[in-house]
């Protein structure tokens, strides 16, 4: 066989397990270093206001970064505290008109167990006393067997909830310790910011700093321009509520419209997990004048969001409108509703590899390739 072949087939092997070994690593030491990775990236966000307090305000570095950090934890402070304070008068309202709800609910109940259950249960005793003693027995296991699977069924729900929170109480000191190691890890790390960077200049080589800062830059505005799309396609959400809200002339409008964008925020899920169980309650209680409505402004919500969610994605992270359609299928299609924000975030990172070469260089190396600043040795 060729050596040459040989030598390549070696090389590209070698690329391979080293890929896959890195990959590996970097799972296992991410999981044991995520503290100090959410450090990192708070003081990579911080990073720019830090510098404009240090220029402006000519103090040192390290009064502006406890300022910045102070700043960040107060807006936070300031959005949770008025989130809450909106859900507790949602809540206070809701105490005041849910038993008159709950009680039309029961008499509906009420009414629809004598007028339609009741009957069938008396058409299925007549037919039941007309059975005979095996066929009686055979319906009154299967009735006994659905009762234990539903009862079964019920308990292993609430046992999954219990075991849920149990497991939340138990990571609270892990969460805690987690989120002081993140503040105390980013007021050094932003503090010694130039100084870590130099030193990673200095460690690095310059052919691998200028490859590894165009793919940052890509990543970069990737990520900014995700998280831009995502607050836009949640305000768009929030805006068409409200105003079929105040079109409807629901009471609260701005408190539900509020709890509908914060719940957008989570994958997956969104107004739907509002909005259909209002829909279906207001159906049991007679109000279908409000469901219709409820149930346009949902129609209304999904149309918006399937056309208007490529444009934006693909103008705020950019790529084509097309790719990012394109990524997002495929991206569905291997992993559920996951891909839809793994496909294009893939398909950006390979395009960064590609645009800073270090796939080009990659397959110089296994094909044995030399640079071609660099003399060939015959």
């Amino acid at each position: 066989m060729n050596r040459r072949y040989v030598n390549i087939a070696l090389r590209f092997i070698f690329v391979l397990i080293a890929i896959v070994l890195s990959v590996i690593g970097l799972y296992f030491v991410g999981r044991v270093i995520i503290p100090f990775i959410i450090a990192f990236l708070i003081a990579l966000f911080m990073n720019p206001m830090v510098n404009f307090f240090q220029q402006k305000l000519k103090r040192s570095r390290t009064f502006s970064v406890l300022l910045s950090i102070l700043l960040v934890l107060v807006m936070i402070s300031a959005i949770i505290s008025l989130a809450v304070n909106e859900i507790i008068q949602g809540f206070v309202y809701l105490s005041t008109v849910v038993p008159a709800h709950f009680n039309q609910l029961t008499q509906y109940f009420e009414r629809l167990f004598v007028t339609e259950i009741l009957p069938i249960y008396e058409e299925l005793s007549t037919v039941f006393k007309n059975l005979d003693q095996n066929q009686k027995s055979t319906v009154l296991t299967n009735i006994e067997v659905l009762g234990t699977k539903i009862t079964l069924g019920f308990s292993n729900v609430a046992q999954a909830i219990s075991n849920g929170l149990y497991r939340f109480v138990l990571k609270l000191p892990n969460m805690a310790t987690m989120i002081f190691i993140s503040l105390l890890a980013t007021f050094f790390i932003s503090k010694d910011w130039y100084v870590l960077k130099g030193k990673t200049k200095k460690v690095i080589p310059d052919k691998i700093q200028s490859r590894l800062r165009s793919v940052y830059k890509n990543l970069q505005k990737a990520l900014f321009g995700f998280v831009k799309a995502k607050f836009k396609l949640t305000l768009i959400t929030a805006a068409t509520v409200l105003i079929g809200l105040l079109i409807m002339r629901v009471k609260h409008a701005l408190t539900i419209t509020l709890l509908i964008w914060f719940v957008d925020f989570l994958p997956y899920i969104g107004a739907a997990l509002i909005i259909i169980p209002w829909v279906i309650y207001n159906l049991f209680v007679g109000d279908y004048t409000l469901a219709i409505n409820l149930s346009i402004l949902y129609g209304v919500i999904v149309v918006q969001r399937q056309i208007v969610k490529p444009r934006i994605l693909s103008s705020s992270i950019g790529i084509s409108p097309l790719a990012t359609i394109f990524t997002m299928f495929v991206g569905f299609k291997l992993f559920g509703f996951l891909g839809i924000i793994i496909g294009p975030f893939t398909y950006i990172f390979i395009d960064s590899l590609y645009e800073s070469n270090i796939l080009k260089d990659l397959w110089n190396f296994i094909i044995g390739k030399k640079p071609a600043n660099k003399p060939e040795v015959s």
